[in-house]
């Protein structure tokens, strides 16, 4: 029970009226750049993360991300519905039955239903969170270089291999990431590699470059090209009308709570993430449900559910984050360049050495998740009045804070070159269906992985049975290549059935911006 006293001293810090700002203004500033259409919560905190170059405090910097993030998925539940436009891959789920519901008049109930799912997931998550973090941060004291590497590689690999259309794409794309981070003076024999001749690339590309290049810039262009194809008009909400009935809430409790159930042992896992335990919740809440004609039409555990799973698996997706240092989404991979900007690496030694910020940033949650619900529940016209700023004067203004955030950062104008280079990379990877969160993972794990590969050789003298000895390591390897085989497994299932000239539909989950 010694993680009371851990947390109890996280909250004693959190309540500080300084830090208690700090949350104020996260969960403020998240929702009102998440509510914005096609806007996620990756794309907010990339947005937001030069800021953090300005601020000399990591756990004040902290607490504002934790309330950035939780008031960014908020407002994506807004958008999806209200306006039937998800900013993440993880609100579709919510979208479906949504959208149904706003078009009837019931917008304020499924917003209701969303904020308070959100708040119950968060809670019973954060709380999971708590007991969790530390002893599976003691268990990683015992890794070794081996195991980091095959770690790093079980991440990358299952991620890549369960976003997107096409895991050839998906390759495609954790390539470019991996060679992004090779740029720059190798670590380990100081020679200079991808650099072409130019001093400003030896120290690499900045992580927070490419980040705001294929977030900012990229989504921007995406969805600004996108524009004539999106709902223009958004779902008024009836005055007058009750938010949650007594009927509501019976059936709402109930997906709250099983919703968090999918959601916090998903985002745990190494290919964690929002999209399969939203996407879990919501086909398990049809199957189960006793008003399953309503689905389609506007189900209120459709929205339940799945909001409840996508918050659940925020906390979940920061277990590897802050004991392993492994990010599982794109969004977690942002909060880790965040961790950088600072010098701080999450991992094992992260509880030991850094125990104020770690437990600080764990009772920011509880803090975020009641401010959350406080704020916006009574604000909910507020952000329907933000939906209603013109398109273009939306996203040309995205756009000039995009490039001063990476001027700010870098202080070059060469940086702001390649911020836009990347963007119009990932602006084309988002027309082709290439997903990004590859990119993201391949850049910030791609060296920590090559210098454990490098540093079992060196203990080995060279010998690659290193990586075949030891169990735990064996065990990561068996599971990455599980993970390549799974996104095939409906054709390979069909075929044991004898249905081999049928072509199913490769199994896929969209990607957690």
């Amino acid at each position: 029970m010694s993680f009371l006293g851990d947390l109890l001293s996280g909250f004693g810090t959190v309540l500080q009226p300084e830090y208690l700002l700090y949350a104020v203004i996260g969960v403020t500033l998240g929702t009102f750049v998440g509510v914005l259409p096609g806007i996620g919560p990756a794309l907010t905190i990339a947005l937001l993360l030069p800021v953090t170059f300005s601020l000399d405090d990591p756990i004040g910097t902290f607490i504002m991300f934790a309330g950035i993030y939780y008031g960014a998925m908020y407002g994506g539940s807004t958008t999806s519905i209200l306006l039937n436009t998800p900013g993440e891959s993880a609100s579709v789920a919510t979208a479906i039955e949504g959208y149904q519901m706003a078009r009837r008049g019931r917008a304020k109930a499924a917003l209701a239903t969303a904020a308070i799912g959100s708040f119950v997931a968060g809670t019973i998550s954060t709380l999971l969170l708590s007991l969790f973090a530390q002893p599976v941060a003691k268990l990683a004291t015992t890794f070794r270089a081996s195991d980091y590497f095959a770690l790093a590689l079980l991440a990358m690999v299952a991620v890549t291999a369960l976003v997107g259309r096409s895991l050839l794409r998906g390759l495609i794309a954790l390539m470019f990431g991996l060679f992004l981070g090779l740029v720059g003076i190798d670590g380990l024999t100081g020679q200079a590699r991808f650099t072409f001749g130019t001093t400003e690339l030896l120290e690499g590309i900045d992580v927070v470059v490419v980040i705001v290049g294929l977030f900012a810039i990229g989504e921007t262009l995406y969805v600004a090209s996108r524009l004539r194809s999106l709902p223009a008009a958004v779902e008024p909400i009836q005055p007058g009308t009750p938010t949650l009935s007594r009927d509501d809430w019976r059936r709402s409790w109930g997906p709250w709570l099983r919703g968090t159930a999918f959601g916090f042992p998903f985002g745990a896992l190494p290919s964690g993430g929002a999209d399969v335990p939203t996407f879990l919740s919501y086909t398990y809440e049809k199957h189960r449900s006793k008003n399953r004609d309503e689905f389609g039409k506007g189900a209120i555990e459709g929205v339940a559910g799945p909001e409840a799973a996508n918050n659940a698996a925020f906390s979940g997706v920061l277990v590897p984050l802050l004991t392993l240092g492994i990010p599982t989404s794109a969004t977690a991979a942002v909060m880790l360049a965040a961790f950088q900007i600072f010098n701080l690496q999450p991992g094992p030694q992260l509880f030991d050495k850094s125990p104020d910020l770690v437990w600080a940033l764990i009772a920011s949650l509880y803090v975020g998740n009641v401010l959350l619900l406080a704020l916006n529940l009574p604000l909910i016209r507020v952000w329907v009045k933000v939906l209603q700023i013109p398109r273009p004067i939306l996203y040309a203004g995205i756009l000039v804070f995009a490039t001063l955030g990476v001027y700010a950062a870098t202080g070059s104008i060469n940086q702001v070159f390649i911020a836009y280079g990347v963007g119009v990379i990932g602006f084309g990877m988002r027309h082709f269906d290439f997903p990004i969160a590859p990119v993201i993972l391949g850049l910030i794990l791609g060296p920590m992985m090559e210098l454990q590969f490098r540093r079992a050789l060196l203990v080995s003298n060279g010998d690659m049975s290193v990586f075949f000895t030891r169990p735990l390591t064996v065990v990561l390897l068996a599971l990455a290549v599980v993970a390549v085989l799974v996104p095939y497994l409906p054709r390979i299932v069909a075929r044991l059935r004898g249905r081999g000239a049928e072509e199913p539909r490769k199994l896929v989950f969209a990607e957690d911006d």
